[in-house]
């Protein structure tokens, strides 16, 4: 079969004059600069529009320009690599995939660049740039004949075939180039697994490119793969007449099997090779004979499986040899195979390219009758269990049953903690609550959230009733109860969130005091952290408190002030170092965690625990499907205690067993940890025939409450607005509304509108309005005289329309600031809450999986082997817990803190719900649907 190469290409034709490549790549810059910093770039036409300038640009060159001028040349390249690189590794590129002529496109400068330099030189010319290298050669027609192009110190390299194969197709040229371009990445991503370099080989004469297909002798093409996995083995014990028989699972028909039969003793082997079950004696399928003059390797080609995918066996055993005792086979396989790029077809192709014998783990040999872009595939299988054997294998359970009472012991341990996790978890739901103060007014919009959290210190909660009072530069709140009726508040290690509502903004908040009557059985309260977020402006402070509020601990003071944090505090590598570090192990060391996760985290226990018995599961998989190494002699025993012996090996099959779980310790954990919380409502259901029932209206009541909107107003200089004595009667009412009025003129008068105007307008406003609604519930038989209490009632509802007009007054020119409902907050994106459905598919998927192969690879290895096993998976778990869990907190804590990257205020859906709760009091207080 013919297999397609490059079509000819006329070769550098040039323009009537030299372009000003000077400021083509000045251009080039600016428009990488301009691609790598804006999302979507860059776009098809973008890239088109780039490339085609600098081809046309490098094609007006002249071939002394190139070789004076080697900076210039080297920019050309770098902004060649720099294109490419961004289009193969930009955000968008599944969705908008690149053309596939993409890498020819480009890789047309770099082989006009060549061509210029080789125009007045005959050396060999070798150019390096960021994705590969490019060689170059000029040669005879003659000369081509076997020779070598490419590096072989290096393993990258093509060897020509003799002159007489490509006689017939090299006739008429007087000189030919050769040109190997070499990439470390493979410039047309596929399913066809390509690794290590990719080849691109093309020769021309100058003008065209000369076309080679159909050789009678293959070109040798070596392909070096530097970063190749490492090779599994297997050592089995061949006992006197028997065998050892391995099996490939080949799920590509097209590959290269190397297998390596090492006996250690010089003996003959015969291996024979069948598809479907282990061959016998009278199997008349392929076989050979290994002896050490020839080597203990065979390469099983594609024509020798038939090109068929499925399960094939390689049976061993000896061939005119004695059996002595203690023979062991060393078996070791690797897979490959060579394809090449279509361009008509624009796939990956294996026509007219096969595997060489040359061929090695870190290098392979192709064999190939044409020239185009070559890659080679590479595969290590993991130890390979027939599932067709899975009654055979489990009915050895009577001899065999090490690794099912292992799982018996992990499965019992697993449900009576997930038992515990679950009544944890039942008490832990009922104190998730965000709290809405009793004690903040009911007209008071402006909002606070304060975030308390107790240290984690010994009895570091409290049973007395804390308090708490804010002090702004443009004012301070009332002090407020920080109580909750329906959760107990500062328990040790609890984070405890309070809304509290003022009248206006009280500006920045500078000091905070705190304070508890010392009451109860442990009144002794550590205090670690208080942040004060205004959910307004989203502004947030932070006050580092860390010390005890107890008579009898600490300074002994239950009350104390403090100051916000400054900002060179908050952005300190300590505190953003010891808080990551904290809530990682808390949070992120999946283990530690179930113990004592955040208090407010939608991770459960229950999640947390199965989530550790997923991954233990996972691990013992992965751990005894890439076991079963041979025995190094010379590894060092680190640790024996009678007949038990830990060697330096087993602890590095630990670890990297360990290294394989993060990918799917991801996974799992992410899908849990991101699911949004469900939000139920916590508010009482309160009696209906107290709902109906409207609230007694006295005249003390009126007064105190008349009392206490004018005593809030007065707390901000801004509103110079003096204090009122005690209302004690009905005459003192007008007077104090009279007050109300010259504030509300205070107002009018404000030429300047602003926040702190429009919250004062709204609580006037809700405050007259409940006013004016006692007043008219109220019997006038309550003032002395009947025409006092017309008057006041006229008053306020007059007020009520001043303060109406001076609230729509301040909104028009100070619109207020919404409080912003995110879909998705500063901790990232959440999934539905239903998606927890699908986290526990696929967690008890993958649980039941790994379960079945870790005991179908038990039952495989036997007894003594799953003994072995066992002592290895101890010391990978060993290592997860205590050393790679912890290593990864703190990396992750180190990485943050150099940033300098502060903990994000928690926000939540329970906001919304708290502020739902408050919007309804302030709609039942004033009698009013909106303010």
């Amino acid at each position: 079969m013919t297999a397609s190469t490059h079509p000819s290409r006329s070769r550098l034709k040039r323009n009537s004059g030299t372009a000003d490549i000077t400021n083509v790549l000045k251009q080039s810059d600016e428009g990488l600069l301009q691609m790598e910093t804006t999302a979507g770039e860059p776009t098809d036409a973008n890239r088109e529009n780039f490339v085609k300038t600098l081809l046309e640009a490098t094609q007006s060159l002249t071939p002394e320009f190139a070789l004076n001028n080697n900076e210039t040349i080297s920019h050309i390249i770098n902004c060649s690599t720099a294109i490419l690189l961004l289009s193969i590794k930009k955000c968008d590129v599944e969705l908008n995939p690149n053309p596939t002529a993409l890498f020819e496109e480009i890789f047309e400068i770099i082989r006009t660049i060549t061509l210029l330099l080789g125009k007045k030189s005959v050396q060999p010319l070798v150019i390096r740039h960021p994705t590969g290298t490019l060689y170059q050669n000029s040669y005879s027609p003659t000369g081509l004949g076997n020779a070598v192009i490419g590096s072989e110190a290096d393993g990258e390299f093509v060897k020509f075939p003799s002159f007489s194969v490509m006689k017939t197709q090299l006739e008429g040229f007087s000189s030919i180039t050769t040109q190997l371009a070499t990439f470390s990445n493979n410039p047309h991503p596929s399913d066809d697994n390509i690794t290590g370099s990719v080849f691109s080989i093309l020769i021309n004469d100058g003008t065209s490119d000369i076309r080679l297909a159909n050789l009678t002798e293959n070109i040798e093409i070596f392909l070096p793969r530097p970063n190749a996995s490492p090779q599994k083995n297997n050592t089995v014990v061949l006992e006197k007449d028997s065998k050892a028989l391995t099996s490939f699972n080949i799920t590509d028909p097209y590959v290269t099997i190397f297998l390596s039969v090492e006996p250690n003793a010089n003996v003959s082997l015969v291996l024979m090779l069948a598809q479907g079950s282990p061959p016998n004696d009278t199997s008349s399928g392929n076989k050979t004979i290994l002896s050490l003059a020839g080597g203990y390797r065979w390469m099983i080609t594609p024509e020798m499986l038939k090109q068929t995918p499925g399960v094939w066996y390689v049976d061993a055993r000896l061939f005119n040899s004695t059996w002595e005792p203690g023979l062991t086979l060393r078996i070791s396989s690797f897979m490959s195979k060579c394809l090449y790029w279509d361009i008509d077809n624009e796939k990956w192709s294996t026509d007219g390219c096969q595997v060489g014998e040359k061929s090695s783990l870190n290098q392979t040999q192709c064999l190939c009758n044409h020239l185009t872009l070559f890659g080679s595939s590479f595969f290590v299988m993991p130890n390979h269990v027939d599932i067709s054997r899975t009654a055979e294998l489990f009915a050895t359970v009577t001899s065999n049953y090490v690794v099912l009472a292992l799982l018996c012991a992990f499965f019992g341990l697993y449900l009576i903690t997930l038992l515990w996790a679950c009544y944890a978890d039942r008490r832990a739901r009922s104190k998730r609550k965000m709290t809405l103060l009793e004690d903040s007014h009911p007209g008071a919009l402006y909002n606070y959230l304060i975030s308390v959290q107790t240290g984690n210190r010994k009895n570091a909660g409290t049973t007395a009733n804390v308090t708490m009072k804010l002090i702004g530069s443009e004012g301070e709140s009332d002090t407020h109860n920080l109580t909750d009726p329906d959760k107990p508040v500062f328990e040790r290690g609890a984070v405890d969130i309070f809304l509290l509502a003022t009248p206006f903004p009280i500006g920045e908040v500078r000091n905070i005091r705190l304070q508890h009557n010392n009451s109860g059985g442990h009144p002794s309260w550590y205090v670690n952290k208080v942040t004060i977020q205004d959910l307004q402006t989203r502004h947030v402070w932070h006050f580092f408190c860390c010390c005890w509020l107890s008579a009898d601990r600490g300074d002994g003071m239950t009350k104390k002030t403090f100051n916000a944090a400054k900002s060179n505090e908050i952005a300190s590598f300590r505190n953003i170092f010891q808080s990551r570090t904290s809530t990682g192990f808390r949070d992120e060391h999946i283990w530690v965690s179930i113990v004592d996760p955040p208090s407010r985290s939608p991770f459960t226990r229950a999640q947390r625990v199965s989530c550790c018995m997923s991954l233990l599961l996972c691990t013992m998989a992965i751990n005894i499907a890439f076991w079963n190494i041979p025995v190094d002699e010379n590894s060092p025993v680190l640790f024996s205690l009678g007949s038990l012996k830990i060697t330096w090996q087993e602890i590095m099959v630990g670890i990297q067993s360990g290294l394989l779980m993060f990918p799917i310790n991801i996974l799992i954990i992410t899908i849990f940890r991101s699911i949004k919380p469900r939000i139920v409502s916590m508010s009482k259901k309160e009696d209906p025939e107290e709902v109906l029932r409207p609230p007694a209206v006295t005249l003390p009541t009126i007064l105190k409450e008349t009392q206490e909107v004018i005593s809030l107003l007065s707390r901000s200089p801004r509103n110079k607005m003096p204090e009122v004595g005690t209302l004690e009667g009905s005459a003192d009412l007008y007077p104090a509304l009279e007050k109300v009025h010259e504030f509300i003129q205070h107002m009018q008068g404000e030429s300047e509108s602003g926040p702190h105007w429009v919250y004062c307008s709204k609580f006037l406003l809700a405050g007259l309005s409940h006013l004016a609604m006692s007043l008219e519930k109220l019997d006038a038989n309550n003032f002395m005289i009947v025409d006092h209490y017309k008057q006041t009632l006229n008053m306020a509802n007059l007020l009520v329309r001043k303060a109406e007009m001076v609230l729509t007054s301040h909104l028009t020119y100070c619109p207020p600031t919404v409080i912003r409902r995110k879909k998705t907050t500063s901790g990232g994106c959440w999934l539905p809450w239903w998606c927890v459905f699908l986290g526990w598919f696929l967690l008890l998927s993958i649980s039941g999986v790994s379960t079945f192969f870790t005991l179908l690879y038990g039952f495989q290895y036997g007894r003594a082997k799953s003994i072995k096993w066992v002592m290895s998976l101890g010391l990978s778990l060993f290592q997860s817990i205590f050393i790679l869990q912890p290593l990864k907190v703190i990396g992750i804590a180190v990485f943050f803190a150099l940033l300098l990257k502060p903990v994000a205020v928690e926000e939540s859906e329970e906001i919304e719900q708290v502020l739902s709760e408050q919007q309804d009091k302030c709609r039942s207080y004033s009698g009013r649907a909106t303010l």
